[in-house]
């Protein structure tokens, strides 16, 4: 339902004007200023100089920004009604007599879809409004809309910071800001986004726009998250994310409320509050389900899947079922054809989970059997040439899976795992991923001791390699934990040595 506010005396124009298309009215509301309440969140407002767009903080459309008044006539006015609602062929309809604002129009569709758009199409007059509009639209067609070739980076930064210099008061200066904090968040520079947006929080002028910018904020710090998490940086933004909710809640922004809702479930997780996480997960999979969104909800199931398999993995088993259902839940949406990646990834963590599932000895064959179906299933998309550090990743997980199987009748699982191991490794090397590489190396050395061995003698060059990758994990990383293991494989190794020796 779009919004317009007008003075009273004028509702009856607009009325006339919605009714010349059938049944417009049911998606459009028009109200007087004194009659909006908490939680209204107007589209357009008719003023003296013409129709002016509200700042799109509800992050409906691309954030270009339109003239700040158009023309108050019919025509400008359903070609807007009908490009917010998303039908094109209307609007362009509506709009054909003002080929100026068609051609922008056109514009934000072709950010929208992911269609290059030449900075140099971008008009303007001159005035203030349209200095700050010209400098925004920039920034936001080189961030938004640059041919790969083309992509530089600095102009961008160079119009963002433009824009917000040449802001006509701080709401706007507000919007080019949280812009840029995207940016320079999807670049990597999450510690200046930041920055920008707790320097915007001081000059925002009202509740709504400190709102808008703390959702920002949450984004970047989720972003900034790495292990060890750093608890007080938690503690902030688990709050801030309930402050965002409430905002997003009035407003009746159910899909972003869900999609923040997914991120409260991560940081109740990385807390070890599982219940609460789950209880957030379980929110949002209600709220996408709803709404009719069904990617949304499948990448929900995938992080519940996540959630009840950490929570399995901390000794409550019960949950490594309720995991799985998750997962083949989001299988339903996330195809093999359709979105492979996702797919293998969760082919790979289904592959792990059925190799920890507890169950009687006689079914474990049968989990056994889907869990190496599954991890053979991630490695067809996974491959080494174009996916290498899933690939070892998927690798080191399967080699981790055979060694938890039972017994092969005609085969060594464990030697087995030695050959995923290996080639996990060739992709883990020392310079470029020291701490997998060094884990993949003691999963390696405790696999070889149960390497089956046709004649019961002292086997020289596994020795040998068993000592090699013990010692360079204690050169690769300065893990103690690491290094602990480490040494109780060289002691043992130095014992077995001492043993056969003594025969």
């Amino acid at each position: 339902m779009l919004l317009i506010v007008a003075p009273a005396d004028h509702h009856e124009t607009i009325h006339s004007w919605i009714a010349r298309e059938h049944r417009l009215n049911e998606l459009v509301s028009v109200k007087d200023e004194a009659a909006l309440v908490a939680g209204d969140d107007p589209d357009f407002r008719f003023e003296k100089k013409g129709i002016a767009l509200s700042i799109d903080w509800k992050n409906r459309h691309t954030p270009y920004i339109l003239p700040e008044y158009l023309p108050a006539k019919p025509e400008v006015l359903l070609g807007l009604v009908f490009f917010f609602l998303g039908n094109n062929e209307k609007a362009w309809e509506w709009l054909a007599g003002d080929p100026a604002l068609l051609q922008e129009m056109e514009v934000m569709d072709r950010i929208r879809i992911g269609m290059p758009v030449n900075p140099d199409e971008l008009a303007s007059e001159y005035s203030e409004f349209e200095e700050y509009r010209l400098m925004h639209n920039q920034a936001v067609v080189r961030h938004y809309a640059a041919e790969e070739a083309n992509f530089d980076g600095e102009k961008v930064r160079y119009f963002y910071h433009e824009a917000m210099v040449a802001a006509p008061d701080d709401a706007w200066k507000a919007f080019s800001a949280k812009q840029y904090a995207v940016f320079l968040s999807d670049v990597g520079h999450v510690a200046h986004a930041e920055d920008l947006l707790l320097g915007a929080l001081q000059y925002a002028p009202h509740d709504q726009v400190k709102m808008e910018l703390k959702q920002g904020l949450c984004a970047v710090w989720m972003n900034k998250l790495a292990v060890p998490y750093d608890q007080a940086l938690l503690a902030e933004l688990k709050q801030t994310l309930w402050e965002v909710l409430g905002h997003l809640e009035t407003y009746h922004r159910e899909a972003e409320r869900g999609l923040l809702l997914v991120d409260a479930a991560q940081i109740a997780n990385y807390a070890e509050s599982f219940a609460e996480s789950l209880g957030y997960v379980n929110q949002a999979i209600e709220i996408f389900g709803n709404e009719g969104l069904g990617e949304l909800l499948a990448n929900a199931q995938f992080r519940k899947g996540t959630l009840l398999y950490t929570w399995a993995k901390k000794g409550q088993a019960q949950f490594f079922r309720p995991a799985i259902d998750a997962f083949q839940q989001a299988l339903k949406v996330f195809s093999r054809d359709q979105t492979p990646e996702v797919f293998a990834e969760i082919q790979h963590m289904l592959g792990v989970i059925y190799s920890e599932i507890p169950d009687e000895v006689k079914k474990k064959s049968v989990w056994a059997a889907v869990s190496s179906a599954a991890f053979t299933e991630a490695l067809t998309i996974f491959d080494k040439e174009n996916y290498p550090y899933e690939y070892a990743l998927v690798c080191n997980s399967f080699g981790n899976a055979l060694t938890k199987y039972p017994a092969a009748v005609h085969s060594d699982n464990h030697k087995k795992a030695l050959h995923y191991y290996q080639e996990a490794l060739e992709i883990r090397t020392p310079g470029r991923f020291p701490l997998e590489r060094a884990l993949t190396l003691l999963n390696h050395v405790e696999a070889s001791w149960y390497v089956q061995q046709e004649v019961d003698e002292f086997n020289e060059g596994r020795y040998l390699d068993m000592v090699a990758k013990s010692l360079e994990v204690k050169q690769l990383v300065e893990d103690p934990h690491l290094h602990k293991e480490a040494d109780l494989h060289l002691s043992r190794l130095d014992d077995l040595r001492k043993a056969y020796a003594a025969v």
